[in-house]
């Protein structure tokens, strides 16, 4: 019997076949590490599992990988699930994989630490980027769904607590995958037409897949970047998302949200009420120091008798004038004994008093006081001062003595 010859085309077809007709191949699921991991532009996904000791090439096409709720990595612990096939071109079989779960953890779990990580490494959740919360909001916009019980608690508080406050609703789906683009765009929208003075975005409770949407980073980046403070309000109090950890302030559940952003008016009314006394209190005071000066002004002799203040101010006048004489007086007497005293003191160092003893004074016609025979020649005219009076004489004679 003749051997039929086959072409590695056919060979390697026919074991596809074979493997395609398995039904235990066509829907298996493996345990392994990713290694060689791979995303090209097209979209697909290219990696190894491996274990102790084995590999298995895989392959995860673009319309099942957009299902990924994670992004696959080196060393990742997964579970694969998929059929497994020959590639005929290279003759080697791959598990082709519909759908990949982390061996261990759901892989929601794994893509909400996956894009919290790469969050927070951007500076998504720096504390140094919250913004504060106005005080009083005249507005405030709620991006959540119109037809949730969410939206009935928080608008029913915010009327208790504030009434002041504008609510303008932008209606959202929060769940699905058209979702986290609605919310994304609400948020922008609000901030490009500043509809608002605060911002809560979220919804009610629910399982992790109802809140994906939350988790979703179009979401973180548009709360990141709004200009309006936002407050997350997504779930319950333990349900925590991205959105949570970007946001300005995050709220356990939309009706906490509700009491965050608004005073309430019963605290409002307590505080103004307390003002009010202390108001009171201060003008009552006030009132009171102006009566007992009113009363104190209207005893007073002035108002009583305007000629009796006018004949006061007199009296006071005059004693004033006559302390003033007194004392000028006094001045001027002391002033006129220190007088008396430097005349005497002058008189006594006079040089004329001395004349009345007998001397005389001799000077040169132009006033110089004669000391010594040398200061004249024969012939000079001089001028002698008496006590009584002065006499001009002419130098006849000068004789000098020897010392």
């Amino acid at each position: 019997m003749a051997r039929q010859v086959l072409t590695i085309t056919q060979l390697n077809e026919y074991i596809r076949s074979r493997m395609d007709a398995d039904p235990f191949l066509s829907g298996i699921a493996v345990r392994g590490e990713i290694s060689n991991y791979k995303l090209y532009p097209s979209g697909h996904h290219y990696f190894t599992l491996k274990d102790e000791g084995a590999a298995l090439k895989c392959v995860m096409f673009k319309s099942s990988a957009q299902r990924l709720r994670f992004r696959p990595e080196n060393g990742m612990r997964i579970i694969a699930m998929g059929k497994v096939s020959v590639y005929p071109r290279d003759g080697v079989y791959q598990l082709s994989c519909t759908a990949l779960a982390m061996d261990g953890i759901g892989d929601l779990y794994a893509a909400f630490e996956q894009l919290k990580g790469k969050l927070a490494k951007e500076g998504l959740f720096d504390p140094s980027h919250k913004k504060p919360l106005p005080q009083y909001p005249g507005t405030i916009g709620i991006i959540t769904s119109s037809a949730g019980a969410a939206v009935h608690d928080m608008l029913r508080i915010l009327r208790k607590r504030y009434p002041l406050t504008n609510v303008r609703l932008l209606p959202v789906r929060v769940q699905g995958a058209e979702a986290p683009g609605e919310i994304a765009a609400a948020i922008r929208y609000a901030n490009h037409y500043k509809l608002a003075d605060l911002l809560i975005v979220g919804r009610g409770g629910g399982s992790i897949e109802d809140l994906w949407a939350f988790n979703d980073e179009r979401v973180a980046y548009a709360i990141y970047e709004s200009a309006i403070p936002v407050i997350s309000a997504v779930g319950h109090e333990p349900d925590v998302t991205i959105s949570d950890f970007v946001a300005d302030l995050r709220a356990a559940t939309p009706s906490n949200a509700a009491e965050l952003a608004v005073p309430d008016q019963q605290a409002l009314r307590q505080t103004l009420d307390s003002f009010s006394n202390v108001m009171a209190n201060a003008l009552g005071r006030q009132i009171k120091a102006s009566r007992q000066h009113l009363k104190v002004l209207s005893e007073s002799q002035s108002l009583k008798s305007p000629t009796g203040y006018l004949e006061q101010r007199r009296k006071n006048l005059q004693l004033l004038r006559n302390r003033m004489i007194s004392a000028q007086n006094a001045s001027l007497a002391r002033n006129k004994q220190r007088y008396i005293a430097n005349i005497s003191k002058l008189d006594a160092m006079s040089p004329l008093k001395v004349l009345t003893r007998g001397y005389s004074m001799a000077q040169t016609e132009d006033g110089t006081l004669l000391r010594s025979v040398s200061q004249v020649e024969l012939g000079q005219r001089i001028s002698v001062s008496l006590s009584d009076g002065r006499i001009s004489a002419t130098v006849m004679e000068r004789e000098e003595r020897k010392p």
